[in-house]
């Protein structure tokens, strides 16, 4: 076997047993391991062939992988809790195999196929970040390659350096591998990031700052003002009223009462 065939192994067992792993922390059955497993593996690969022009028809011609990665997927399914919790404190080097070999195979497919660099350089992009994009997604999560890690700069890195024919040989495309996983372990150990900015709450602020927001905004502070004001004036007359009952009922028991002890004193005056 070639060096291209192990680095196609070596992938779709990292990349088939993540996606394995998250299906089974987001709860989902059997089917669903297989399914994110599967797409995890050879989501990439298959965007790859869509974007350099191989048929995508390829994907059935892969049996071999295929069965490894269901083997792969089902050892994860039945390992025991404990096993797999040594596997996610791991999780960032298998992640790392699988994202340099799979950038190396796209690479050296574009190449192979007489394109540009820059065919090179997303296709051993998309071959080693787009599985786990898809993965991400499909599992309801931000896709993190985009956003939290240096990962997909790696991928262009190996596309590069197999782009300019700095790895041709064997032994090279295996330390170009070597490589790649180191950068992406010291890139997790160090916390590498890329520049971001971040305009989420500058663009939430903004919105009030224009003027017919803002005199829309005033608008309904008034109108609210005045609904408040309103039912404090109602509630203060609801509770006169619940006030001026009760004097009128001991106005009405005080004149009864008077009337009943005239009544009395002329009875008594009467019977003297």
């Amino acid at each position: 076997m070639d060096i291209f065939g192990v680095f196609s192994i070596i992938g779709t067992i990292a990349f088939a047993v993540s996606g394995a792993i998250v299906a089974m922390e987001e709860e989902y059955d059997i089917l669903g391991v297989f399914v994110l497993g599967l797409v995890t593996a050879f989501g990439g690969g298959v965007i790859r062939n869509l974007l350099i022009g191989m048929p995508v028809t390829t994907l059935w011609n892969q049996g071999t992988l295929l069965k490894i990665a269901l083997i792969a997927m089902t050892i994860a399914f039945l390992l025991p809790v404990s096993w797999l919790k040594r596997w996610r404190r791991s999780e960032a080097f298998f992640d790392a195999i699988g994202l340099s070999a799979f950038a190396i195979q796209g690479a050296l497919y574009a190449t192979h196929m007489g394109h540009p660099l820059s065919a090179v350089l997303v296709a051993a992009m998309l071959t080693g970040i787009g599985g786990g994009i898809i993965r991400d997604v499909l599992a309801g999560r931000k896709p993190l390659v985009l956003q939290d890690e240096i990962y997909a700069v790696w991928a262009m890195a190996a596309g590069l350096c197999i782009a300019w024919k700095w790895s041709e040989s064997t032994i090279e495309l295996l330390l170009l591998f070597v490589i790649i996983i180191v950068l992406r372990m010291l890139s997790v150990h160090y916390r590498w990031r890329l520049p971001r900015r971040s305009l989420k709450h500058a663009f939430s602020q903004s919105v009030y700052e224009l003027p017919e927001a803002h005199a829309m905004a005033q608008a309904q502070q008034q109108d609210q003002d005045q609904d408040e004001a309103e039912y404090h004036a109602s509630a203060v007359q609801n509770q006169a009223a619940r006030i001026r009952v009760p004097e009128a009922r001991v106005s009405t028991m005080a004149a009864a009462a008077g009337e009943s002890a005239g009544s009395s004193r002329k009875r008594g005056w009467w019977n003297r």
